[in-house]
């Protein structure tokens, strides 16, 4: 198997998987991005797996069902392009062989979900949309801060190897962010600086892993003191417990510059 992310619009991609024939997309906000990568591979498209209903992720389905009777999974709860199969949490997703299991995170969506592998070239292997990214989290557009800390403490709780396959590739601005929190942070400086160099080669800085976003991503670091000092200089009137301080990070972030 292997993994390959497709850039499409300005700072998205298309996560892809495939034995050498068939391939399974996730989140294809542009089918052309697609159909592209088929053809030059020559692989034909068996799934498509949804994250959630935002036009990004969702606006090149129907085009990719109709020109290939590809298999269409996600969330329950959110308006997609039908026809599709719905799954929730706990539920497994069969593909190409692989088990993927489903995780509800609610928070960026109301219904958004993620798709966890367990195992995959050594790895697990983690679909979470923009629910995590690489040193940050999504916009809370529909859920409150008590439900995205919650699905990020599902998420930091899945094994530190785990790849974290992010739909966005937002990784310098939210470790310029992080360091504006946690500035004495050795792990993040470091990461920030490697992740610099990737992308002055225009290479992805994706995927991270679980293991590493414990160490940088202020977002799953509620409980540090450095993280919590930080959010309550920012807003005193902040409260000490881990929702709230997720929630002032959240708010700091939205208008860091």
């Amino acid at each position: 198997m292997q993994i390959h992310p497709l850039p499409a619009f300005a700072d998205n991609y298309i996560w892809t998987v495939h034995d050498g024939q068939r391939a399974l997309v996730v989140d294809p906000g542009d089918a052309s991005v697609v159909q592209a990568w088929l053809a030059q591979h020559r692989l034909s498209l068996d799934t498509i797996l949804i994250t959630h209903h935002h036009a990004d992720h969702t606006g090149g389905v129907a085009a990719l069902r109709e020109a290939t009777g590809a298999r269409v999974i996600g969330p329950t709860i959110e308006p997609m392009p039908e026809p599709l199969e719905r799954v929730d949490d706990g539920d497994t997703v069969e593909v190409l062989g692989l088990s993927f299991q489903v995780i509800t995170v609610p928070g960026h969506t109301a219904g958004h979900i993620a798709f966890f592998l367990p195992m995959l070239e050594g790895a697990p292997l983690l679909f979470c949309g923009d629910t995590l990214f690489s040193g940050g989290c999504g916009r809370l557009f529909e859920g409150t801060p008590a439900q995205m800390h919650a699905s990020l403490a599902r998420l930091s709780a899945l094994p530190e190897a785990t790849r974290v396959c992010c739909t966005h590739e937002y990784t310098l601005a939210n470790l310029r962010f992080a360091l504006a929190v946690e500035p004495m942070n050795d792990d993040l400086q470091r990461h920030l600086v490697q992740c610099e160099s990737f992308r002055q080669r225009n290479l992805p800085t994706l995927p991270s892993s679980i293991g590493l976003e414990k160490k940088i991503n202020p977002f799953l670091r509620t409980r540090e003191d450095a993280v919590c000092r930080a959010a309550r200089a920012h807003d005193p009137l902040a409260s000490s417990d881990e929702v709230s301080i997720f929630a002032t990070l959240r708010e700091w972030k939205n208008v860091f510059r």
